[in-house]
C-alpha cells in the first residue's frame, strides 16, 4: 500500500492532474471514479496505473480484477493519498492513468464539430458528449484552447474521450480537412446568418461552436461558408456554447432522421 504523498508516482499523478505540458509528455491522462473506468475497459482503453482505496465498492473490485487479468499495475494507498492524487473534492475509490490514443477518423467524413475559443472545460466536455451522442464523426478543437484531456473536460464529457475521434488542429489544419472533405462550414453565430431549424445540415457539414466570451475566432470566420442563429424569443443575448453546440447537433441528427451518422 502507499502511505506517502510524497510517493514518485503520486507525483506523477498529480502534475497529469494539473497541467497540460505533463500530460502531453507522458502523452497520458487521468480518469477517476467506477462510471469513467468502466467506460473505458468496455472501450478495449488498457490502463497504465490503477490506484484504488479500501472503500471502493464491489463494483469497482471488479474491475480491479478486470485490470489485473490484462497487466495493468494496480495498487491499494491510503486514503489520504488518494485524496491527494484525486482531483475532485470527494475521491470515488478508484483512479487510472490511461494512455492517449488517437481513434481513427472514417474515411469518409460529413459531420464533423469544431469547438473554437471554447475555454470553460465543462462547455468542452459536455460538447463531447452531446456530439457522441449526436453521432458526430470527429471534433476538431483548436489548438490553445482548454486542454481537452484536462480532468474537467475528462468529467464532464463522461466517456466520449473512449468513443470519439479527437485532433487538435489549427485554424490551417481545419481549413485544410473541411477543404479535402469538401465540408460546408457553419458557423452558430448570434443573430446572424438563417434560423438554425431552417438551413439544410442534411449536407457535408462542420459545425463551428464559438465560445461564450469572444464567439468563433476570425480565422474561422473567414472560410465559412454560412452562418446560422438559435432564435431567443425570451430576448436573451446567447446560450453557453455547450446548450447551443448541443440543440445545433441535435438538429442536424433529427434533419437526417436520427440515423447513425457515423456510418
Amino acid at each position: 500500500m502507499i502511505t506517502s504523498t510524497k510517493n514518485s508516482k503520486i507525483k506523477d499523478i498529480r502534475a497529469l492532474q494539473a497541467l497540460p505540458k505533463a500530460r502531453r509528455r507522458a502523452n497520458a491522462f487521468v480518469i477517476e471514479g467506477v462510471r469513467l473506468a468502466e467506460e473505458a475497459l468496455e472501450a478495449n482503453w488498457t490502463p497504465e496505473t490503477v490506484l484504488f482505496s479500501e472503500d471502493l465498492s464491489e463494483r469497482g473490485l471488479q474491475l480491479l480484477e478486470r485490470c489485473q487479468g490484462i497487466g495493468t499495475d494496480v495498487e491499494q494507498v491510503a486514503p489520504q493519498v488518494m485524496k491527494a492524487a484525486s482531483d475532485t473534492k470527494t475521491p470515488q475509490g478508484i483512479l487510472m492513468v490511461l494512455p492517449v490514443r488517437e481513434l481513427p477518423i472514417p474515411d469518409m467524413i460529413n459531420f464533423v464539430l469544431i469547438p473554437d475559443q471554447v475555454r470553460d472545460p465543462g462547455n468542452l466536455g459536455t460538447l463531447l458528449r452531446s456530439a457522441v451522442a449526436a453521432g458526430v464523426q470527429i471534433v476538431c478543437p483548436q489548438a490553445g484552447d482548454v486542454d481537452v484531456y484536462s480532468p474537467k473536460v475528462v468529467r464532464a464529457a463522461m466517456g466520449a474521450h473512449f468513443r470519439l475521434p479527437l485532433r487538435v488542429l489549427t485554424a490551417e489544419e481545419t481549413r485544410q480537412l473541411c477543404h479535402h472533405h469538401k465540408l460546408n462550414v457553419l458557423l452558430a453565430a448570434a443573430g446572424k446568418g438563417q434560423v438554425y431549424t431552417e438551413i439544410d445540415l442534411q449536407v457535408p457539414l462542420a459545425l463551428v461552436i464559438g465560445g461564450e466570451a469572444e464567439g468563433p475566432s476570425g480565422s474561422l470566420q473567414s472560410f465559412a461558408t454560412h452562418y446560422a442563429h438559435i432564435p431567443m424569443p425570451g430576448g436573451s443575448e446567447s446560450l453557453n456554447a455547450a446548450m447551443a453546440g448541443t440543440l445545433f447537433m441535435f438538429e442536424v441528427a433529427r434533419q437526417r432522421g436520427y440515423q447513425n451518422t457515423k456510418r
